[in-house]
């Protein structure tokens, strides 16, 4: 029933970002022909993109040895079944100068570059699809990351300030590892000052469909001391206890089998898939909830043979409160502040000697997902 309701879910929020991406990509279409719709053929939509899929595997946990003493030596081993993931994709990214071009994309290689904000291509669509059913450490996760972004670009010779891009950009991830999940479609100005062509500033809007973050199914079990009434909400669960006027105790599940014997073997075992299934269930009922908020942010690119720097960085300093029962304003208790950002950097100290750091970090909500890669390389001629 657990894993029904993820992918009936998971279904749900992909439904959402194609219609997201098919209305977008409408808008576009249709607006008046000496703006953006002027400047979009057809023809080159998919025009040097790229169809991929891949099949990548390997050992994963090493078996475990368990044993038991309680009906004299007993030995168990806990296997790990091996990792793998499926992967399919279609891509239309132009390159960044760093970038392998002629690397066969597998999807085990870090993706970094795919979070920046800005791309290389103006007054063309730009776009990603991608799956991927991985199995990691023996649990199951269907991994997702979408998004279709537009950059237009209207020269403006006589402009004091260099207001000449607008943004369009719709994007779903869903990353099961992180446990996080949204939809979101924002547009923004941006703002690069003529002496510093490198660097690029954008405000706008952002919105994001997503389940509840924050909500918490167990607060109004707790009490005054922190503790919580977990036998009372196994019961209401469907959950019996038993005695039998000796001093001893038996709980049985809501299909009638026996879970446990014993207070301790109830409290360690039993009650923590009790709470578990419990959250998952309520949060499963409510729907999901659309955020609006300010996003303000920043792009850096500067590249040579020799050394590069690529940066870029989003902050949602504002969010609307709308008033819904479970918003994230309440769990917080007024604004807070959600942000991402990354950072590519090479540098060939020498011809032999290499630096490099690159990663992604993100904080939306009460979750917080990243990824780094750093070291250097030695050439020996």
């Amino acid at each position: 029933m657990k894993r029904d309701q993820q992918y009936k879910d998971s279904y749900k929020f992909t439904v959402y970002s194609y219609i997201g991406i098919i209305i977008l990509t409408i808008l576009i279409l249709l607006m008046p022909s000496k703006t953006i719709a002027q400047d979009i053929n057809l023809k080159d939509i998919f025009k040097f993109g790229t169809v991929y899929g891949a099949v990548n595997g390997g050992t994963s946990l090493s078996d475990v040895d368990q044993y038991s003493v309680t009906n004299g030596l007993q030995t168990s081993v806990i296997e790990t079944p091996y990792d793998y993931s499926i992967l399919f994709g279609v891509r239309k990214i132009k390159k960044f100068g760093y970038e392998d071009k002629e690397r066969f994309k597998n999807g085990t290689e870090n993706s970094f570059t795919d979070a920046a904000t800005l791309g290389r291509w103006n007054n063309k669509v730009e776009f990603l699809f991608q799956g991927e059913y991985k199995r990691q450490q023996g649990e199951t996760y269907l991994d997702q990351h979408h998004f279709i972004r537009y950059i237009w670009d209207e020269e403006c010779e006589e402009c004091k300030y260099d207001w000449k891009h607008f943004i369009f950009k719709v994007e779903y991830v869903k990353d099961g590892f992180a446990d996080v999940e949204y939809f979101e479609a924002s547009e923004r100005f941006t703002y690069t000052y003529p002496k510093m062509d490198n660097l690029t500033f954008n405000i706008g809007a952002a919105h994001r469909l997503a389940v509840p973050y924050g909500y918490d199914p167990l607060a109004e079990w707790l009490l005054s001391n922190g503790n919580i009434h977990y036998t009372e909400l196994a019961i209401q669960e469907g959950y019996t206890v038993e005695f039998d006027g000796n001093g001893g105790v038996e709980y049985f599940n809501p299909s009638g089998n026996s879970v446990a014997t014993n207070t301790e073997v109830w409290e360690a075992v039993v009650i923590p898939t009790v709470l578990a299934d419990y959250t998952e269930k309520k949060r499963n009922e409510l729907d999901n909830t659309i955020q609006h908020s300010l996003v303000i942010g920043f792009d850096y690119y500067k590249y040579s043979k020799k050394s590069w720097l690529h940066t870029w960085g989003n902050l949602m300093p504002w969010h609307y409160d709308d008033g819904n029962q479970f918003s994230y304003h309440k769990f917080n208790g007024g604004q807070w502040y959600d942000y991402s950002g990354g950072v590519i950097f090479g540098h060939w100290v020498s011809k032999n000697l290499g630096l490099f750091v690159e990663g992604t970090y993100n904080k939306y909500w009460n979750r917080t997902w990243h990824g780094f890669s750093a070291g250097l390389n030695y050439r020996v001629f």
